[in-house]
């Protein structure tokens, strides 16, 4: 059965371009704008007490010095100044609830986007500073416009209530008027630029610490902590150069406005004491003035509302550059009902920064049968199987489940019919029990898939069997591998991929598994280092180089000496003297052998947290192969 063409054109088609830079801003802006409208309104409010009050300041004044009766100002004056009280506590109550809420909201745009991408395109995203210190300063986004444009507010109330008690006074200020202008330009053009540069220094550190803290164990058995602390270390020179620029620029900012404004105070008492002593203002028109001088000198504190803005407006764009991942494409076909999970690859061609690491791979996997993957590192297998279960696509070629295409089928078709385990699994969740399920699922069914594993030998130890908490529980690399297959047994598929997922497992145990693997319905493909896995497998699949240089039953394949040294077995052999072995040239070689050889080689193979961010079986399971990395 072959995909529809018209499924076919739509899993093949062009994905949308990314969404124009500055959307996701104003996405988080109208997500808030209920918030930030209250903010803004509260704002104002609170300005429009913060103007009013110099005037009620002033009657009441010249009342007392004239003994008159002047109660009811003072009352007003009360009333302001608890306005002006409750409007600060609203706005930073209403401010901080809709941070966290939009910070919240961003995270999970760009976890979604992430998972949603394909592997290749996520590397170097550095998504543990976007989800953390950069989504922290966008979510204040909102109120931050919100405050920006209210800032000016009370400043220019007090601009025009100097006018309105005295123009000399208004004009003596609006002499210092140009230069507050200058100074918040420059705050702005040059801030953005240096906290930008800050941000993504920051990010390049941490991509390089959370991967030195992955190999901790290899940093410190190789004795090279020192030379990783300066390799984590490097970007410090480039964040110290921006912080520092990032300083200059806010430190001059304030430093102008700050003894800006003194002066433009100075000034307005100045005339307005002249104006006094002329007979032209009266005490309380004075206060006023000094009051509205106070006022219209807080021009300064734009500069901070401003830079609020610009830090919001920076870590968005660096969250945005997650979200605006394009997805992988998916169709919205079904697989046939009946399939037995035949896999097909015709043609499969993958090259990444112009180095083909899959050439021509055309390879068929019966239903129903095991398959052994082995070649030596860098040959390609882990790309293969990632090509297998669609967390890539090929360049060229097609790759079909039950004669139906893999791009055509729909995202949950897809990732209930293929499952993965391996070499290195993540846990997520509370509980083991919870990491193994991933969801919903009864209590006999998480036991057998533990069984099965053959985890429940050390889960039944534990405290409180599969119930106890993840980091109560210390884990051995081969119970961790034990746990990742028994979360790709958790519910049937038609593939069951194993990314050399039983490599840290003893003999005993991995005798175990095998015999489940056995007994589990659909196609498996296994890669493996182990001589005994590929012995037992219906057949096995030698890649080398990118390019399948062999394929057939292990003991054919073993007659070839350049096989046998995949497994570190020298020129010798055990198995059928005098078979042909073919190879991917058409030649046939024959080879004398012996049947001493009892070696189980194990190759360490690099693989990262982000194999089971993208593969987790209770997500979106996608192995990361986009470094380019064949292994």
């Amino acid at each position: 059965m072959t995909a529809a063409p018209a499924d076919a054109a739509r899993a093949r088609a062009t994905p949308a371009p990314p969404p124009a830079e500055g959307r996701l801003l104003r996405e988080a802006v109208r997500r808030g704008r209920g918030p930030a409208a209250l903010v803004l309104a509260a704002t104002a409010l609170g300005a429009a007490a913060a103007v009013t009050l110099p005037l009620a300041l002033g009657r009441a004044v010249d009342l007392l010095i004239a003994r008159a009766d002047a109660g009811s100002w003072v009352l007003l004056c009360t009333a302001l100044i608890a306005t002006e009280v409750a409007t600060d506590a609203l706005v930073a109550r209403t401010g901080g609830r809709t941070g966290a809420a939009t910070t919240a909201w961003l995270r999970r745009r760009a976890l979604a986007g992430f998972l949603a991408a394909p592997p290749a395109a996520t590397t170097g995203t550095g998504l543990p500073t976007r989800l953390t210190a950069n989504a922290l300063d966008a979510g204040t986004a909102p109120v931050a416009a919100a405050t920006a444009a209210a800032a000016g507010l009370a400043p220019l109330g007090g601009l025009a209530g100097l006018f309105l008690v005295d123009p000399w006074a208004g004009a003596a200020f609006v002499c210092g008027v140009p230069l507050l202008l200058l100074i918040l330009r420059a705050l702005l053009r040059d801030g953005r630029a240096a906290l930008t540069t800050y941000q993504e220094e920051q990010g390049r550190m941490a991509r390089l610490l959370t991967g030195a803290l992955s190999g901790a164990a290899t940093i410190a058995a190789a004795g090279t902590v020192r030379a990783e602390e300066r390799r984590v270390l490097a970007p410090l020179a480039g964040m110290r150069a921006a912080g520092e620029r990032t300083w200059r620029v806010q430190g001059r900012a304030a430093g102008l406005s700050g003894a800006l404004m003194p002066l433009l105070v100075a000034a307005v008492l100045a005339v307005g004491g002249v104006r006094l002593v002329a007979g032209h203002l009266t005490p309380g028109d004075l206060l006023a003035l000094s009051r509205y001088a106070v006022l219209a000198a807080g021009a300064g504190a734009l500069a901070g509302a401003l830079n609020g803005w610009v830090r919001a407006k920076a870590g968005t764009a660096r969250v945005e550059t997650v979200t605006a991942l394009p997805p992988t494409p998916h169709g919205t076909r079904d697989l046939p009902p009946h399939g037995d999970g035949t896999l097909a690859l015709h043609g499969v061609h993958v090259t990444r920064d112009g180095v083909p690491l899959l050439d021509s791979v055309t390879l068929t996997l019966p239903g129903g049968t095991t398959t052994a993957l082995v070649g030596p590192s860098g040959s390609g297998k882990s790309l293969l199987a990632a090509v297998a279960g669609r967390l890539t696509d090929p360049d060229q070629g097609t790759v079909l489940l039950d004669g139906t295409d893999l791009r055509t089928l729909s995202a949950d078709t897809l990732r209930h019919a293929v499952a993965y385990a391996f070499e290195r699994p993540a846990l997520f969740g509370a509980t083991i029990a919870h990491a193994v399920a991933c969801g919903p699922l009864p209590e006999p069914e998480l036991r057998r898939a533990l069984r099965r594993a053959a985890a429940d030998t050390f889960t039944d130890r534990l405290p409180h069997g599969p119930r106890t908490p993840l980091p109560e529980a210390p884990l051995s690399g081969g119970e961790l591998q034990r746990l990742g297959l028994a979360r790709a047994f958790t519910r049937p598929t038609r593939l069951l991929i194993l990314d050399d997922a039983t490599s840290s497992l003893d003999t005993v145990t991995a005798h175990l598994v095998a015999r489940a693997l056995t007994d589990t319905p659909g196609t498996r493909l296994t890669i493996t280092h182990r001589l005994t896995t590929a012995a037992r497998s219906d057949q096995v699949v030698w890649l080398d180089g990118g390019r399948i240089r062999g394929t057939g039953p292990h003991s054919v394949l073993w007659r070839d000496p350049a096989y046998r040294a995949v497994f570190g077995a020298g020129a010798g052999g055990d198995a059928g003297a005098g078979a042909d072995t073919v190879t991917d040239t058409g030649a046939r070689r024959r080879s004398d052998v012996r049947t001493d050889v009892t070696s189980d080689v194990r190759t360490e193979l690099p693989t990262d947290m982000r194999t089971d961010i993208h593969t987790g079986i209770c997500t979106d399971p996608r192995v990361d192969t986009g470094t380019g990395a064949a292994e």
